[in-house]
């Protein structure tokens, strides 16, 4: 069953109704009703948020009989864009929030990170460690290179890995984050670095996806098997 986006479709509504009450005695057109709401409640559940299930149901209930509303589509949409504004406004404050805190602890991390021992830090604040050190050719921005790597936030949780899938990249160095760009550069074939790679250097402001929060601080072992023409 597609999941229904709730706030297409909500109908707010004083009118009251009595519901049957469902059991696996009822009879079929019963059950698949209710079945079909239950579904769509618990599905949708995060989309309803704090709305008042209640009224939804009343107007939910009025939309599907067609029966006049308690409200005209005018006063529907402006309630509906409202709240749509103040839904987005309450996510970006919490998003921002994230990403402050997430800045924060990159900041400290990397600070205290500067002092350990085999650390190297360069102009740009990228940081790095090196684990093997090869003698083979240097990239640059204009080569492709063939490469095994793992992603890991500041708390451990791997976010991407070629070595976990024993399939390593080929990729262009003009096409990477900034912290790859700078940090295969100081590569030599059959080397393999630990970087450090603060959020700028990184996905920023932004993340990546649900994998990447905002402004995360980055680390990547990178293991550089080949340079490519």
């Amino acid at each position: 069953m597609k999941k229904i986006l709730l706030s297409s479709v909500i109908f707010c509504s004083s009118a009251t109704f009595a519901a049957p009450v469902i059991s696996s005695q009822s009879n079929e057109k019963e059950q698949v009703g209710y079945s079909f709401g239950y579904l769509l409640g618990k599905s949708n559940a995060n989309a309803l948020g704090d709305l008042d299930v209640d009224s939804f149901m009343q107007g939910f209930k009025q939309g599907y009989l067609g029966t006049t509303p308690a409200l005209t589509n005018e006063q529907m949409m402006a309630v509906l864009n409202q709240y749509k504004k103040q839904t987005e406004a309450a996510d970006l404050i919490a998003f921002q929030q994230i990403a402050n805190g997430n800045q924060q602890q990159g900041t400290s991390f990397l600070a205290n990170n500067a002092k350990q021992a085999g650390i190297h830090t360069t102009k740009s604040g990228l940081q790095y460690q090196v684990l093997i050190q090869g003698k083979g050719k240097k990239p640059s921005l204009k080569n492709k290179v063939e490469v095994h790597y793992e992603g890991r936030l500041l708390d451990g949780t791997v976010f991407d890995s070629s070595i976990a899938r024993d399939e390593p990249v080929t990729l262009s160095l003009n096409q990477v984050i900034k912290g790859w760009q700078e940090g295969l550069q100081l590569m030599s074939e059959g080397s393999t670095y630990r970087f450090f790679i603060p959020a700028k250097l990184a996905y920023g402001e932004t993340g990546a996806g649900n994998a990447i929060p905002p402004n995360s601080t980055l680390i990547f072992d990178l293991q550089l098997i080949k340079v490519l023409p």
